[in-house]
């Protein structure tokens, strides 16, 4: 069976499962049943409602992991589809499915790349495995954070990890990550005095009050950024006061608001700043901050360099390295110590109506992975 063909069967397999947030549909039981076959051990963590897998090959050395998700966000208006998102359908080149290209394309490659790894070179160096979550799409409590903290309790180390997340712009391989912003989002309840609005002078206007602060607050430049991420951006993303009567006062406001940062800024630093100018403003205010993740960079390194390798051996270019785009599950992986680098087919279509993922690109996908694998690990036990 021919590479491309392998690799598609797989993700078309994946499609097929209908495994929304935080729905695993059955597909790390598929992975793990193929993987047992070529000598994988395999251990599944569940939290609550999110399915973990964690499968591996070797005993002794450094850690690999490839590390991917096997929830889709959910289709939206299925009659905008030009066919059934969880029936995969191949057309002109292109599979269309929800998670053709986010992310059971990259799954499929790095399940196929191990598969034919650990068949050749049975006795590698080091440790490789793939870890896989039903929760990167969703919360992210119950996924890739619960898993990260149980390998800590237990010593467990991930050395290396490449995760599958589409990265590439306009053609495969031209963007790999090498790092993420941090996410910070505050919750603020500012209270007021409720009251008639003939009568203004008897009531405080929440509204009012916070309105010069929140205006510091969106004007105030947090940091200058630095090579390798951009300046510190607050954005206030949801507002809401009053009781929808025209002629009351409300009793409070209450907004979200989110910080993107790189490593110029510490979390720490803008909770504290941002309470500064809520108490300089004599702010009654209550404040609740949610730490998605903290920024990660791996600017140099091993994995970087093979990466890099692998891209040119097969497309003749090294990748654009950058820290752009939201978060992703390497954000719990990093932490451990691990060099994170992140690479996967074009990104146009993820979270769209008819996402799609091109059939050759699948197959240069799994190449890239296995050759990833060779350079890192070798082909025998060193």
């Amino acid at each position: 069976m021919s590479d491309l063909t392998e690799t598609l069967l797989l993700t078309q397999a994946l499609c097929a499962r209908n495994s929304i947030t935080p729905n695993d549909g059955g597909c790390q039981a598929l992975v793990a049943e193929r993987l047992r076959t070529v000598g994988f051990q395999v251990e599944s963590l569940r939290f609550g409602e999110v399915d973990n897998l964690w499968a591996w090959h070797g005993t002794v050395g450094k850690t690999f992991a490839f590390l991917g998700h096997t929830d889709v966000v959910p289709v939206g208006d299925r009659e905008a589809w030009s066919s059934d998102p969880f029936v995969p359908e191949l057309r002109d080149g292109l599979l269309y499915a929800r998670g053709a290209a986010d992310m059971k394309g990259s799954v499929a490659a790095m399940v196929i790349a191990l598969e034919r790894y650990v068949t050749a070179h049975p006795e590698h160096s080091g440790i490789v495995g793939i870890l896989l979550t039903s929760d990167e799409e969703g919360v992210a409590e119950d996924g890739i954070r619960r898993v990260a903290e149980t390998f800590v309790q237990r010593g467990q180390r991930i050395d290396y990890c490449l995760v599958g997340e589409p990265s590439s712009d306009k053609q495969f391989g031209d963007r790999i990550r090498i790092g993420r912003r941090g996410s910070l989002h505050a919750h603020i309840k500012v209270r007021g005095v409720q009251g008639h609005v003939a009568y203004p002078e008897k009531a405080l206007n929440p509204i009012h009050h916070a309105a010069p602060a929140l205006a510091e607050l969106a004007a105030r430049r947090w940091d200058e950024g630095n090579p390798h991420f951009p300046a510190t951006s607050f954005q206030i993303s949801n507002i809401h006061s009053g009781t929808g009567a025209t002629n009351i006062i409300p009793a409070e406001l209450n907004l979200d608001a989110n910080f993107r940062f790189g490593t110029a800024s510490r979390a720490e630093d803008l909770m504290r700043e941002t309470e500064t100018i809520l108490v300089r403003h004599n702010l009654d205010y209550r404040i609740r901050w949610v730490l998605s993740g903290a920024p990660f960079l791996t600017a140099h390194g091993d994995l970087l360099k093979a990466t890099q390798a692998a891209l040119v051996a097969e497309t003749g270019a090294e990748a654009l390295a950058d820290t752009g785009g939201g978060t992703s599950d390497g954000r719990f992986i990093a932490p451990m110590g691990a060099e994170v680098v992140e690479l996967g087919p074009i990104n146009a279509t993820i979270h769209k109506v008819n996402e799609c993922v091109s059939v050759a690109d699948l197959a240069r996908l799994e190449r890239v992975y296995l050759d990833i694998l060779k350079r890192m690990l070798g082909p025998a036990r060193r």
